[in-house]
């Protein structure tokens, strides 16, 4: 791995670690605003999923595990392995879950083996002290692990470049979607779709596998 990436993971982890120190396993813990945004923001993320039966899935900056409680009031089978790069993430969610024989939980940033579906939510927010080059070298390159790691499909989120720029805030990361969409087109597949329409200053992009 990279220094420059080791160096950003380690701030990712002092940065969420934090986080859930002071608000525990609830949204503000992994840095959002609250339960009816991230219950949006799942909904779209899961939209790579549509009507798949027995798959599996892994979530790459995982939290506590919010996202394997939507997963599960939407389908009924499937294995789930979550990553954080936070250790306090990490141990929070299997104190959550450690009765849920279908769901794993790893420190890291990278899977260890593909999955059928890949999804990243709110990675890429926290820029920290990086450039803007520098941050979208690396969510490039995670994108391109993403890809790597799923066989059927994989989908991410950022925050958006459209956002009211009074609201914007300079430790943050706000990404051109169209510029998104044309590098996950022309490097993964044919099959990619771009969400700009739930009410959030965010976007979804969906690469789907032929």
């Amino acid at each position: 791995m990279e220094e420059k990436i080791k160096k950003i993971l380690c701030e990712v982890d002092q940065y969420y670690s934090e986080k859930i120190l002071i608000y525990g396993t609830t949204p503000q813990g992994v840095d959002w605003n609250g339960k009816e945004s991230q219950s949006l923001r799942f909904h779209q993320l899961c939209k790579i999923i549509e009507n798949a039966c027995d798959f599996s899935i892994n979530d790459i900056g995982c939290g506590y595990g919010a996202l394997l409680d939507h997963l599960s009031t939407c389908y009924c089978t499937f294995r789930y392995n979550g990553f954080d790069v936070s250790e306090a993430m990490i141990q929070s969610a299997k104190q959550r879950y450690s009765e849920n024989r279908s769901a794993c939980f790893y420190k890291g940033s990278e899977p260890f083996e593909a999955a059928d579906f890949s999804i990243a939510s709110g990675i890429f927010n926290v820029r920290f002290e990086r450039s803007d080059e520098e941050w979208l070298s690396y969510l490039c390159s995670t994108l391109d692990i993403l890809n790597l790691k799923s066989l059927r499909g994989f989908s991410f989120n950022c925050l958006t470049i459209y956002s009211d720029s009074a609201k914007m805030k300079p430790y943050l990361y706000y990404a051109d979607p169209c510029m998104l969409f044309d590098f996950c087109k022309k490097r993964y597949s044919k099959h990619v779709y771009l969400l700009h329409d739930y009410g959030l200053y965010e976007f979804t992009i969906g690469v789907k596998k032929e």
